[in-house]
């Protein structure tokens, strides 16, 4: 066998692939020392592991790896398991992505055409894999399988992930019959969505106190950071559309109604998957559980997001949203917003609410038409 580094990954023994021709090799380490590691391989790819085989295994060795080279073939393979949970499956898909976005955030290395050429073939790897588990999900149980997973210290890991996944099942809803293809460029946008924050301190990114002004201004650069990473080191990845990841990097906190950030873009002119990633980004940042602030409920998070469509939000694709959230009755707390610079890519202790200012209806009659009574809201006046 051909000499080769120690860049192993292990696996479990419930999600090999069995009966049919192994796209990776198997090893063991066979070290008795923990501080030394000596990998041997124990059998080869394209070699059909029966059920017996693999109880021998159980009972002789400790655990299982697969070399790092051929991540990409085991992943694949985990959709033919048979007998296997989607959460197991996504769990292991979701510390693939994290072992990806990890190369572009270690700050020991220096960012380079190489790491992010890397990256993204990985990380479109692990959306591929994650499309084939969850596309036919829809929120509500996307919701629960999030909730299943662990999470990882750094925020912006696991919120890129969940964003990926809600990008897949919006997606999927909105545009029915579209292509896998499609699929994976709004699921992997939705991943690479804050790559522009490998150029921000991670103590910034990761702190859930709330951010003075000249903090905020500083995270508020991140879609630009993005955009010129990805300008000054762009790379062919086979079959992925980098001119569209390169868009929603750059625009998925530009909000529908042109207040948003950096190019105060408005509508159409915000790209469609950027749209999506802005709903995807919002609901994940308000539902999903971590240890310093509450949650909502998802009746609460459509009430509160309902207050933003038009606004940050594309309302035709949150319609498509809401629907994708099955039996679903809104009878949500509807006295409470997020202000809109509220900034859903960031940790917080306390979600910013507050009580909107109440309306009042006036009726406005047409001196051309005596008969016909327009209902306009207006402000209360303080």
């Amino acid at each position: 066998m051909n000499k080769i580094d120690n860049n192993f990954f292990s696996i479990s023994f419930d999600l090999i692939v069995l009966n049919q021709p192994m796209p990776y090799d198997l090893f063991v380490n066979s070290s008795s020392n923990d501080l030394k590691e000596k990998y041997v391989r124990i059998y080869p790819q394209n070699d059909i592991l029966t059920f017996d085989d693999l109880k021998v295994f159980k009972k002789k060795y400790f655990q299982l790896y697969v070399h790092e080279s051929q991540r990409e073939n085991y992943l694949k393979s985990l959709i033919l398991c048979k007998g296997v949970s989607d959460n197991q499956k996504s769990e292991i898909i979701k510390s693939s992505a994290i072992h990806y976005l990890d190369k572009i955030f270690d700050s020991d290395k220096e960012f380079n055409t190489d790491i992010l050429s890397e990256t993204i073939q990985g990380c479109k790897t692990s959306v591929e894999s994650m499309v084939d588990v969850v596309k036919d999900y829809d929120v509500s149980q996307l919701q629960s399988l999030i909730a299943s997973l662990s999470f990882h210290d750094f925020y912006t890991y696991d919120h890129s992930i969940n964003v990926s996944m809600y990008c897949i099942a919006l997606y999927s809803a909105a545009r029915p019959q579209a292509p896998k293809e499609e699929i994976v460029l709004a699921g992997l946008g939705g991943l690479l969505h804050d790559i522009g924050k490998v150029k921000i301190s991670t103590d910034l990114i990761n702190k859930p106190d709330k951010l003075d002004d000249a903090e905020f201004d500083m995270i508020k650069k991140h879609p630009d950071y993005g955009h010129q990473l990805l300008e000054e080191n762009s790379c062919g990845c086979e079959g992925i559309d980098f001119r569209v990841i390169q868009r929603i990097v750059h625009e998925h906190h530009e909000n529908f109604n042109g207040t948003g950030y950096p190019q105060k873009l408005s509508g159409v002119n915000i790209h469609l998957l950027a749209r999506v990633t802005a709903i995807a980004d919002f609901f994940d940042a308000i539902t999903t559980k971590r240890s310093y602030h509450e949650v909502l409920s998802t009746e609460d998070a459509l009430r509160v997001m309902e207050k933003s469509v038009g606004k940050k939000l594309d309302p035709e694709l949150f319609e498509v949203f809401t629907k994708n959230v099955k039996q679903l009755i809104l009878n949500g707390r509807s006295n409470r917003e997020l202000p809109e610079d509220f900034d859903p890519c960031h940790p917080q202790n306390v979600l910013p609410f507050r009580v909107p200012e109440p309306n009042f209806k006036v009726k406005v009659f047409d001196k051309e038409n005596p008969q016909k009574i327009t209902a306009k809201f207006k402000k209360k006046a303080s």
